[in-house]
């Protein structure tokens, strides 16, 4: 509930963002994702054609060079983050279960980049897997990222947003709290 409460209007102010261009948010999880990092540096100038773009880079990864309208970045944040989701038309992420199920709740176009097996258990892969075969996400698997495939995956995910969005909305996705409160409810009545 805490995140549904976010502003976009609050998120915009503190980015700086004008709201004219759409928003994307970029997490790379608590430590950054260095080669999420790397992809949308790479693509800044093509990027910021279109989006305003806020970028969580992660501890000690805010590059000081990249000063420009229309990029904000931060380390992490706590507070803000109801805000900044508000505002954000399209997510690109790692594929933490946390994560890609607050912005599921919140019906967040979402391009997945999930930890290679090479460096997790595996379970981001299925966790993003998932999320794309119920039509909530688009995927990018890192072994397969590159400059020109993180920015043909992000174009094509925002313009499929609608049908993301969609497919949320029709399976009641993100309302998981709730079904668990009646679930619970009904077999304490029995």
């Amino acid at each position: 509930d805490e995140l549904k409460s976010g502003k976009r209007s609050t998120g915009l102010s503190s980015a700086g963002f004008t709201g004219t261009k759409p928003v994307m948010l970029i997490m790379g999880g608590s430590l950054g994702a260095k080669r999420i990092n790397e992809a949308v540096r790479n693509q800044l100038d093509k990027l910021l054609q279109t989006f305003d773009i806020l970028h969580l880079t992660g501890k000690g990864q805010v590059d000081e060079n990249l000063q420009m309208q229309g990029y904000k970045q931060f380390e992490y944040v706590t507070d803000e983050l109801p805000h900044l989701l508000a505002m954000s038309d399209l997510i690109v992420s790692r594929a933490g279960s946390n994560s890609i199920f607050e912005f599921l709740a919140l019906k967040k176009p979402m391009l997945l980049i999930p930890l290679s097996r090479a460096a997790s258990r595996g379970d981001q892969i299925l966790n993003a897997q998932s999320f794309q075969k119920s039509g909530y996400a688009n995927v990018l698997l890192e072994e397969d990222l590159s400059e020109a495939s993180f920015l043909k995956s992000v174009r094509e995910t925002f313009e499929n947003r609608s049908t993301y969005i969609k497919a949320m909305e029709q399976d009641n996705a993100g309302d998981q709290a709730n079904k668990i409160e009646a679930l619970i409810k009904n077999k304490a009545k029995k």
